[in-house]
């Protein structure tokens, strides 16, 4: 793939037009006339992307730790923000490079090195994504079943098909496209939850919610971990995607304020309101555990079915319209030499054979799904932590022709990264277990560092922590700020790379 130059951006300053229908940047640097965005517009794709009553759902699972209300709340009021807060201090890097999330993690682990973490950044990506597809789909069934309406299975494919299909032309189109539909959604699915609240209050009973008894502090540890992977971390690895369109001059607080603030507020209300359906009735708890959105949807009375569903599936769309977009744009940073359309294309073909899969053959797809998360998870936050630690360190913007240079400043690999990265997802797996261990036997070998280090092995208070997750940010970030100060010193020092790459 040729790559745009700031010379070539600079040609191209005077030929910028209204954007086209179809998105062509790629992976190259976005041309300065382009980068017209303010950071308040970060709020849109994020508060669209996590306004979705799927967020909920997670007020059964973080009651699945054996917490209470108040202990719960916590963790939402402090985990959710702190997550999204990450992923604006990633954000900053694409006010500084305009490029994608993984082509500027080049600049941390190499030119070839990144490539070890952009596969963990695209399978987490693809993973996400098909999940939301997958409740989309499921929650059609639910709905179309409690409407007295055609359930079964030529239902289910053609939902799978339509919600594939929309995702797909969405994220085909790019960036413009997407920052406008998200718009639109945001206020489309805001109030369609603000409905939802008003309507289901009736539900709650206050006296069941706070009779539910407290956790040991390692439950606490487990939920809070379980909901900054959810949201924040599970955004991490394309934040920068939706930021390498800001105007140089944008302010790096407003950034990440920006990214924090749109991505936060909804899912804390959402989060908060589910544990009060969930600890209210333990029949919808178990019924959240496997269709979230067509159990939520029982609850309400049939006249706001349709337009819950529509906009619970929109909602869903959207978050995976993000995910296909940027996952599109790790398998070029990979080396794949296609236009960006046909990226986003060939992992949409991928999400729909995964969404047909999981719903015609597959027994369960929650557990593994969460398994798969956190396995994913700690190598994730690792280089998060890497990552992080080199914004945070650089002084000076990329060197932008030596993020697609192996020989240039940034090399083609950073062994104190990559090496960084292996010993903290070591140590990482080590720390974690596999929850799901009948839904996936294949994640057993984890905990291996739980009894060694005296926390009481795989059956012990801290295996169900998922400790090892945040062990492995905060490692890799301090051994990058102590270890890697000076070479990114050396970094900035040299001279500019050539712009024939």
């Amino acid at each position: 793939m040729t790559n745009t130059t700031p010379q070539a951006a600079s040609a191209a300053e005077s030929a910028t037009a209204k954007p086209a229908l179809i998105e062509r940047n790629g992976i190259e640097i976005i041309a300065e006339a382009e980068r017209t965005a303010k950071p308040r517009d970060l709020f849109w794709p994020w508060f669209a992307a996590n306004v979705s009553v799927f967020g909920m759902s997670y007020g059964t699972w973080i009651f699945g730790f054996g917490v209470s209300f108040w202990q719960a709340t916590l963790v939402a009021l402090i985990g959710i923000p702190v997550s999204f807060a990450l992923c604006g201090l990633i954000a900053i890097a694409g006010k500084r490079g305009s490029a994608p999330t993984m082509v500027l993690s080049r600049a941390a682990f190499g030119v070839h090195g990144q490539k070890v973490p952009g596969i963990v950044s695209w399978l987490t990506s693809i993973g996400w994504e098909t999940f939301l597809a997958i409740m989309a789909t499921l929650a059609t069934a639910t709905v179309f079943a409690k409407l007295g309406l055609p359930s079964g299975t030529g239902v289910l494919i053609a939902a799978a098909i339509a919600v594939a299909a929309l995702i797909v032309v969405a994220s085909v189109l790019g960036y413009h496209t997407i920052m406008k539909l998200q718009g639109v959604l945001t206020w489309i699915t805001g109030a369609v939850t603000i409905l939802y609240i008003i309507l289901t209050i009736p539900h709650i009973n206050m006296d069941a919610v706070m009779a539910i008894p407290a956790g040991s502090p390692q439950a606490v540890i487990g939920a809070l971990v379980m909901v900054m992977t959810g949201f924040g971390l599970g955004w991490i690895n394309i934040a920068a995607d939706w930021s390498r369109y800001q105007k140089r001059s944008a302010s790096d607080a407003s950034i990440v304020a920006w990214n924090t603030f749109g991505g936060a507020v909804a899912p804390v209300l959402l989060v908060v309101f589910g544990l009060l359906l969930a600890g209210s009735d333990p029949a919808l708890m178990d019924q959240i555990s496997y269709d979230p959105i067509g159990a939520l949807a029982s609850i309400l009375p049939i006249w706001v079915l349709i337009p819950f569903w529509l906009t619970a599936v929109l909602a869903l769309v959207s978050g995976a319209v993000l995910g296909i977009y940027s996952s599109g744009l790790t398998l070029l940073s990979l080396g794949i030499k296609i236009p960006r359309p046909a990226a986003a294309a060939i992992d949409g073909v991928i999400l729909t054979i995964g969404t047909i899969y999981v719903v015609f053959f597959a027994q369960s797809f929650i557990d593994p799904f969460q398994s798969f998360l956190i396995t994913l998870g700690v190598p994730l936050a690792s280089w998060a932590g890497v990552l992080i630690a080199d914004v945070l360190t650089r002084r000076v913007d990329y060197d932008e022709n030596a993020l697609f240079d192996a020989n240039g400043r940034y090399g083609a690999f950073d062994w104190i990264s990559l090496g960084t990265l292996v010993v903290a997802s070591v140590i990482g797996w080590g720390l974690v277990i596999n929850q799901f261990a009948d839904a996936a036997s294949w994640n057993n070998w984890q905990g291996y560092l739980l009894e060694p280090l005296g926390l009481g092995g795989v059956d012990g208070p801290w295996a169900y922590s998922n400790i090892g997750v945040l062990v492995s940010l905060v490692f890799s970030f301090v051994v990058t700020l102590l270890l890697r100060r000076g070479k990114i010193r050396r970094q900035e020092a040299a001279p500019a790379t050539d712009g024939d790459n």
